[in-house]
């Protein structure tokens, strides 16, 4: 027998399917929305462009896996790094969180207000790389070091001038300018640990009258403003440290270095394909000039061989050349990498005289509070021992006190007089006593 369909129970079992796929709907837009993310891309000419875009689009742009993407993500707590990869380096330092290719920047977190400065800072910076040139005279770079960032070393200007003495007269004459991947790392670094410097002279600027008022007056008030600068102090130098152990890694690593160079690495893959399609060509006429001259089969053999040798040959001169130039270039990377190494030692350097300081502090409270609990302890010896010296004179008058018949009660006449007596004698005895007693807590020690 079959079952009357219910129009009402048809009705509500669409609404709720209906309902249900709304559901579906809006949880996949939410997971899309969370999963495009807003990047402010700078390219080479200093022009900003707002991104939204998804991590796999990311990937395809700039090479990089997902493992390294998720490093700056804001939502998750990775520490300070630079990671250089085949395509771009990674930079995640502080508030900056950036993924640097030969040509542009990409900034995740371009709204922050702490990296609008920041911004403002690059984009000056590849403006002046696209003007700066290398001016023989003064042996600096031209619009491109300011007061602000790090100046070449005296070692650098040499090293400068001994190769352009040995090279020739057309290349003298040619610009010579950092990478753009250099510039923005630059920057990336000047902007990590100035903002690290700036937090670690305000922390100075509070710390040490603080430490100083507490060390004149012991309060609670005082006590837990310390605490706070205590804990203050512990993060930034455990920022600043991890900064410094990043550089000191890839300073140490010249592979590592040698990965960062992002327009050299692209420059050797033009010329390699722009070789190969040259040989392609080449083989293709020598081929055919073979097959007009019909040259017999041992000789071109023996003549294939020692092609290939000499191509084996020319290709290890050139990698061999190549190699060498890549390790005199990471000297560059090396200059940058080593102002800011130092910048980062120098701000631990003042965090640990900071620390050092706090310690002293502590010391010295530690001191006081010792001294006052000693003071608090001999006051507790004098007051046992008077109590104990008023104790004898209750065992005295509670002795004189029993209901027993002695003679000295029989006198009524001289009553007055041996009470009078027994008083003056307990009281010398007791006090006689209690200064026995303090002297003897003076001679072992006791009482100061």
């Amino acid at each position: 027998m079959s079952r009357a369909t219910n129009p009402a129970d048809t009705l509500l079992r669409q609404v709720s399917s209906g309902a249900v796929a709304g559901e579906g709907v809006v949880s996949l837009v939410r997971k899309k929305s969370v999963a495009v993310r807003e990047w402010l891309v700078l390219d080479s000419d200093g022009n900003a462009e707002v991104l939204e875009s998804g991590k796999h689009a990311i990937m395809r742009r700039t090479g990089l896996p997902a493992t390294d993407l998720r490093i700056l993500d804001p939502q998750l707590s990775y520490p300070s790094s630079v990671l250089g990869r085949e395509h771009a380096i990674v930079v995640n330092l502080e508030h900056i969180k950036a993924v640097i290719t030969a040509d542009e920047v990409l900034l995740l977190n371009s709204r922050d207000p702490a990296v609008a400065p920041f911004v403002e800072e690059i984009q000056n910076r590849i403006l002046r790389h696209k003007q700066g040139t290398w001016d023989g005279e003064s042996g600096n770079f031209k619009d491109f070091y300011d007061s602000r960032g790090p100046q070449p070393s005296p070692n650098r200007v040499d090293m400068e001038k001994k190769e352009r003495n040995q090279s020739s007269s057309g290349n003298r004459d040619k610009l010579k300018l950092l990478p753009f991947e250099f510039v923005a790392l630059e920057a990336c670094l000047e902007s990590a640990c100035s903002s690290l410097d700036r937090e670690a002279g305000i922390l100075e600027q509070e710390a040490y009258p603080a430490l100083d008022k507490l060390s004149l007056q012991i309060s609670t008030l005082n006590l837990e403003r310390v605490r706070q600068i205590k804990s203050r102090l512990v993060g930034i130098t455990a920022r600043v440290q991890k900064v410094r152990d990043e550089l000191e890694h890839l300073l140490e690593n010249d592979d590592d270095m040698a990965e960062m160079y992002l327009t050299e690495k692209l420059l050797e893959q033009l010329e390699t394909s722009d070789g190969t399609s040259e040989n392609y060509e080449a083989g293709d006429a020598t081929a055919d000039d073979d097959d007009d001259d019909e040259v017999p089969l041992e000789t071109n053999s023996i003549n294939s061989i020692v092609a290939d040798e000499d191509l084996q040959k020319q290709k290890g001169e050139v990698s061999a050349v190549v190699n060498d130039k890549r390790d005199a270039n990471v000297e560059e990377l090396e200059m940058i990498l080593d102002a800011y190494f130092v910048q980062s030692e120098g701000i631990l350097n003042k965090m640990s005289a900071l620390r050092e300081y706090v310690e002293d502090t502590e010391d010295y409270i530690n001191l006081i509070l010792d001294d006052k609990q000693n003071q608090m302890l001999q006051m507790g010896i004098l007051l046992t021992s008077a109590t104990i010296s008023i104790n004898v004179f209750g065992l005295v008058t509670g002795a004189f006190g029993m209901n027993i018949d002695i003679e000295i009660f029989n006198d009524n006449a001289n009553g007055n007089k041996n009470f009078g007596l027994t008083v003056a004698i307990c009281s010398v005895a007791c006090l006689s006593m209690y200064v026995l007693a303090v002297t003897w807590w003076k001679r072992i020690g006791l009482l100061v």
